[in-house]
């Protein structure tokens, strides 16, 4: 992938990995369309982006409203943006045990998780297959190749990512369709503070593996290396990424770790 002079969309802009891979996209000199639900936040990062020399169009987006998605997507479309890319970072996590979770939570997370990440892709995808083919980013974890306490519905949602844009790949892989999944670690970010808790309120504190984490800068380098390279899988952080060996080669054992795994 070469990101000069070439169009890209991010969701969850804001904040986060999704700024912080704004603003390295933006260092290659490319066009940026910017979508977050925290309208104030998107412009302090296209004030980024313009100090970086790209341009940024910026558009509120709420992932869980699936209609919205769509007419937006359409918009774009009609306003002649050419989409080369589309990295989806927005989503939600949970923390709360399964019995006391209730399932307009599950659902609100699957919602917006899968349901918002997949309708945007569907809606751009004939476009990037008539304008010869794209790159399709989307933020797992590694929550999403194995389940931990108090995140059932998060690791839900993650583990269908993989499921759905695998199909994807193989179906339009032959069409230069591109995808790379992002399988987060420890990253420094505010997803925990925002995740949903038994009562569907926010959680309002920083997990103390995240706190520790990489920071988003850092993760940003690392997802822009796979990106170019059209990794399927990026893993993004630092020595927690061993639990992936883990699962691959010694999975009893991962499952044991899981459950050893204080959920805050």
């Amino acid at each position: 992938m070469d990101f000069k002079n070439k169009t890209f969309w991010i969701t969850g802009a804001s904040s986060g990995m999704g700024k912080a891979t704004a603003i390295a996209l933006a260092k290659f000199g490319c066009r940026l369309i910017i979508s977050d639900r925290d309208e104030h936040g998107l412009q302090d990062t296209a004030v980024l982006i313009a100090k970086e020399g790209s341009s940024a169009r910026t558009e509120a987006i709420d992932m869980a409203d699936q209609e919205a998605i769509v007419l937006l997507a359409n918009k774009i479309i009609a306003d002649g943006e050419q989409i080369k890319g589309l990295y989806q970072f927005a989503g939600i996590s949970q923390r709360s045990l399964v019995l006391d979770t209730p399932i307009a939570n599950d659902r609100k997370i699957m919602e917006i998780n899968f349901f918002g990440i997949i309708t945007l892709a569907k809606a751009l995808l004939p476009h990037m297959i008539e304008n010869g083919g794209g790159q399709i980013a989307v933020a797992s974890s590694l929550v999403g190749k194995f389940g931990f306490p108090y995140r059932s519905a998060y690791a839900a949602s993650k583990h269908a990512l993989h499921g759905y844009f695998e199909s994807l790949l193989a179906e339009n892989y032959d069409k230069n369709i591109r995808v790379s999944l992002l399988i987060g670690g420890r990253i420094k970010t505010n997803i925990s503070k925002f995740a949903l808790d038994k009562e569907g309120k926010e959680y309002g504190k920083m997990d103390a593996g995240q706190a520790n984490g990489i920071s988003p800068e850092k993760a940003a380098k690392q997802i822009i290396k796979g990106l170019r390279k059209e990794k399927y899988e990026i893993p993004v952080g630092a020595g927690e990424l061993k639990m992936l060996l883990i699962k691959r080669f010694l999975p009893k054992l991962s499952f044991k770790l899981a459950r050893t795994i204080k959920p805050t």
